[in-house]
């Protein structure tokens, strides 16, 4: 299960580079204000939580499979997908609606935090 999740940060990874150079080289210009600095968030949030995924396939590899480990993957990459998606759906469209998904993003990021920090403080069992 760890190389799911060092696959994923690796693709979330490049997505990150590949959407930071098209708003740089395409958008500057095109987008200004709010939407411009969403935009920039997305894909910092994005790059951050790709290298996350691939240190919880790292650590997975290391101390063994664990349930709060799957758990905190899957929620870095569903908040990668509602956070930094609703960001760049927001910026790229103006309709506000989009930025409603943003605070569950948000939430999956804080309970993937966690969880990957319980299953660093408990001994983990082989699943």
């Amino acid at each position: 299960m760890h190389r799911i999740f060092i696959v994923l940060g690796s693709f979330m990874g490049f997505l990150s580079v590949l959407l930071g150079a098209f708003g740089a080289h395409l958008l500057r210009g095109k987008l200004t204000g709010i939407r411009l600095e969403d935009y920039q968030i997305g894909v910092q949030y994005q790059m951050t939580h790709a290298l996350a995924l691939i240190l919880i396939g790292l650590f997975a590899e290391r101390a063994g499979d664990s349930k709060n480990i799957r758990t905190a993957g899957w929620l870095l990459f569903a908040g990668i997908v509602c956070f930094s998606g609703s960001l760049y759906a927001f910026a790229l469209t103006g309709m506000r609606a989009f930025g409603t998904a943003a605070p569950l993003g948000g939430l999956c990021f804080m309970v993937g935090w966690l969880l990957l920090a319980a299953a660093a403080l408990k001994k983990q069992e082989r699943v």
